[in-house]
């Protein structure tokens, strides 16, 4: 597939090492072009594109920000209606032992409202970058799980079977609303992560008998 990240970040970062190395055509942006270039360099056939000539032909393009530089990081690369575009961030609060928005909205429905016409996925969301950049496989034969919650069944299934290109488990967690579910998942991980000392190898997962 063609993917636009935006975002050069860690998450951004190992978005970049993993798309390409599955064979993806991937172009990286954001707001230092400096930096998006540095990235770019390090992987064969990655493009660094300025904001307005990112996303072109991509069939999803995946924001890679924090969620206060969300909209305007997609408003930045022009129009984006009918793309899908995977939602990975979470309305952390400064100190990152919270949300700053919950229950009867999410980061993803907020930012679906400020950029109509885009099929916003909610996916990704609960994986720290080192566990996006190590590859899906945890101990014991464990295989990383990646919840995804959408309202649009083909932007969907794009995001499905971009996550099964990368190794991953896909979950499929509904419509868009469930991100209000995904995002305190993720705040919880953070915790474990961090607050209690897991470290950034861990990641929730469903399991089945």
């Amino acid at each position: 597939m063609k993917i636009t990240v935006i975002g050069t970040g860690n998450m951004g970062s190992a978005f970049v090492k993993q798309l390409s190395q599955a064979g993806h055509a991937v172009r990286v942006t954001g707001r230092d072009a400096a930096k998006a270039e540095a990235v770019a360099k390090q992987y064969p056939g990655v493009e660094a594109a300025m904001p307005a000539q990112a996303v072109g032909d991509s069939e999803i393009v995946i924001l890679a920000t924090g969620y206060g530089d969300a909209v305007e990081a997609l408003r930045s690369v022009g129009s984006l209606a009918g793309k899908t575009v995977i939602d990975i961030t979470n309305p952390l609060t400064a100190d990152y032992m919270g949300l700053t928005i919950g229950h009867e909205t999410s980061a993803a429905e907020e930012i679906a409202r400020a950029v109509p016409g885009a099929e916003i996925v909610k996916a990704f969301n609960t994986l720290f970058a080192q566990i996006l950049a190590d590859r899906p496989a945890f101990a014991n034969g464990q295989l990383g799980s990646v919840f995804f919650a959408g309202d649009s069944s083909e932007a969907k299934a794009r995001v499905k079977s971009l996550i099964e290109s990368l190794g991953f488990q896909p979950v499929d967690a509904g419509g868009l609303k469930n991100a209000r579910y995904l995002e305190p998942l993720a705040g919880l991980n953070i915790y474990f992560g961090y607050g209690a000392g897991m470290g950034t190898s861990v990641a929730p997962a469903w399991i089945t008998k």
